[in-house]
This record gives C-alpha cells, structure tokens and sequence, in this order.
C-alpha cells in the first residue's frame, strides 16, 4: 500500500518540506479512544502518542489529532511512535460537543464524501438527513444519501420515502440499498474512488458496520442483531475508525450520534437551505426571523406552497441553534477578557503599593 491510496497528496508533502519535517515518518491517525491513536503508514499500524510539547501547546481539543489527520511520526519502539505534528487538514466535519454549549466535536478530518445514512423503518427522519447535510455542506464535503434496509419495504413504498427527499433536497444523489439482500451495494462500490476518503453518518442502528463490512468484503467491524422489540440495530461501534477498502477508497466508520447539534454553521445552512436563504434577499428588513415580520417573503412562500413547511420549520430550529451556540462562544469570551482586565489591573495595583 502507498501513502497515496491512504489519501497523501502533493500539497500533504509540500507542507511537509517547507516545515522542515523531512526527517520525521509520515502516518495517518485510523483511530483514536481517549487520546491514544493508532497511525498507519505503508508499513504497518503503530500504537502513538502525542509528545508533549504539542499537548502543553494545545489550546483546545481541536489541536489533538483525529481520525483521519496525517501526522508526523517518530518510531521509538517496534510497534510503537511518537505524533509530532498534525498536517494541516482538508475538511473538518464537526458537530456542537454533547453537553458542552460552547464546545465543538471533530468527527472525522481530511473528508471528500460524507455517507449520510439513514434506515427506512420508523426512525427514518428528513429533519436530520437536512442535519448532517448541512455539517457537511458547512465543512465543503460532498454528501450522498444512502436509504438501507430497503428489504423492509415494497417498491411503492420506498418511492414514498424517497418522494418527499428529492423535494426538499436537490441535487444530492440518493442511494437505495439493503444489508441484507446485498441490494445497491454493487452501485455504491462503482462510486468510490481509490485515494478519496468517506465518512460514515447516522444514528445508532442504522447499519452503518454492516454496510463497511459488506463495502470490505469481510467481517471486520463487529455488528449486533436487529432487536426484535424495536426493530432497530444494536449499536456497537465504540470510536471512529478509518478502514481502506480492498477496490480502492477509504472509509471512516463513526460511532452513532443520537445528537447532531449545529455549531457556527452558517455556511452550511446557506448551502443546505438555499432556496430559503436566497429569498431571504427580498424580504423588507435585513434582521427578518422570517416568522411574523411584515412582506417576509420566506413566509409568503411558505403561503404560497413554493417551500416545504417542515423543511422550513426545521430550517428555523437550526439557526437558533447556531446562534445560541454563537452568543454562548461571545458570552464566554467577553467573561475571559474581563478576567484578563481583572488580573492586569490587580498586578499594576500590587506593584504600585510596593
């Protein structure tokens, strides 16, 4: 295997001449659980740790690495190296951290395509297919759609499912595929080129181990049986994972996130919800919520049936997300500069006292 099937690229390697890192091994994180990584070169997989120079440096935990970054490397051991530095990466899907307002979670870094997978049993949702669209189309990946366990439907059925997403999602390919039956999987492999790397999305139970696997070949992700009760997967992927498929391509698998919660994400609700934004331009004042101002001409459409309600409902939850997760960034910088002003002022008093 070659640096360049696990995604090395040429301005990967400039970087790394202009920053005098030539003396250092080149590796990419496949792993990570609680600050231990596993990085793989064209050699083999190695245990790694950061040193710590680059973990007293860090200033938040976006400067640890993540699945999918390219790190320079030492070897102090057989099967074990030191992380030096991480590679300037590519693209960054990320979402609001769980619990933590003011905080944000890497998923996985250095991404092309985003797999947005979604089950057609009783959790299928549109509202968070428009979710993980838009932490992709925030960070510029591509995001395909892909509805598994379609064995569980008739053909009339899924052409209702998926009816509804190409109205309010257009332009994004959707796929139609079973685990179970192997339906699809041949389509969804035709897609994936050598070199470029994708990343797994979706709750728990949707089967995304399952669809690794069968795009591998072989049983290497653990998987559970569909409980009987809730007709829903077990979920048991415990950390994100990068595996290199066989015909070419790699694949981040991701544990299943319950949450999606959207950070300052304005780019991608621009790109997500486009017909909105873009009328928007002609509504009479610049600040419209777009709920109940006067010659909204988002809610006009609404009116009009030009844009789906739910869609437009789902699109206003968001950006009041994103800007209580932006007010909540601003209230604690202004909290940190104050007790910057705080601290400043009690040495010049100290000193003058002396």
């Amino acid at each position: 295997m070659t640096l360049e099937e696990l995604g090395y690229n040429v301005e990967l390697e400039n970087y790394r001449k202009d920053h005098n890192l030539d003396s250092f091994a080149v590796g990419r994180v496949i792993s990570e659980h609680k600050e231990r990584y596993i990085v793989k070169n064209t050699e083999k997989e190695y245990e790694a740790e950061i040193i710590g120079n680059l973990r007293f440096s860090a200033h938040n935990r976006s400067d640890f690495p993540a699945v999918g970054d390219w790190v320079a490397i030492s070897e102090y051991d057989d099967d074990k190296v030191l992380i030096h530095k991480v590679f300037p990466r590519k693209t960054i899907i990320e979402r609001q951290a769980v619990g933590k307002q003011d905080d944000k979670q890497i998923i996985a870094t250095n991404i092309d395509s985003a797999f947005i997978l979604q089950a057609v049993d009783r959790d299928f949702s549109i509202n968070r297919i428009e979710r993980y669209l838009t932490i992709s189309n925030k960070s510029n990946v591509k995001p395909i759609i892909i509805l598994n366990k379609i064995d569980l439907v008739n053909d009339v059925e899924l052409i209702k499912l998926i009816t509804p997403i190409r109205e309010r999602i257009i332009e994004v390919p959707i796929f139609a595929i079973s685990n179970k039956s192997q339906e699809g999987i041949d389509k969804l492999k035709e897609i994936i080129e050598n070199g470029k790397t994708y990343c797994l999305l979706g709750s728990s139970g949707v089967g995304k181990s399952t669809l690794l696997n069968n795009l591998l070949g072989k049983q290497l992700m653990r998987t559970s049986a569909i409980s009987i009760s809730s007709s829903r997967g077990k979920h048991v992927t415990s950390h994100r994972e990068l595996q290199v498929l066989e015909n070419g391509g790699i694949l981040i698998d991701n544990p299943g996130m319950r949450e999606i919660g959207i950070a300052d994400s304005t780019d991608g609700l621009e790109t997500t919800f486009e017909t909105i934004v873009e009328l928007s331009k002609n509504c009479r004042f610049n600040d419209c919520t777009h709920t109940s101002e006067i010659d909204c001409a988002v809610v006009a459409a609404i009116e009009r049936g030009d844009i789906n309600k739910l869609s437009y409902e789902n699109y206003l939850k968001m950006v009041r997300e994103k800007d209580h997760y932006e007010s909540t960034i601003a209230e604690r910088r202004k909290k940190d500069k104050d007790f910057g002003k705080m601290v400043k002022k009690y040495v010049k008093n100290k000193k003058q006292t002396r």
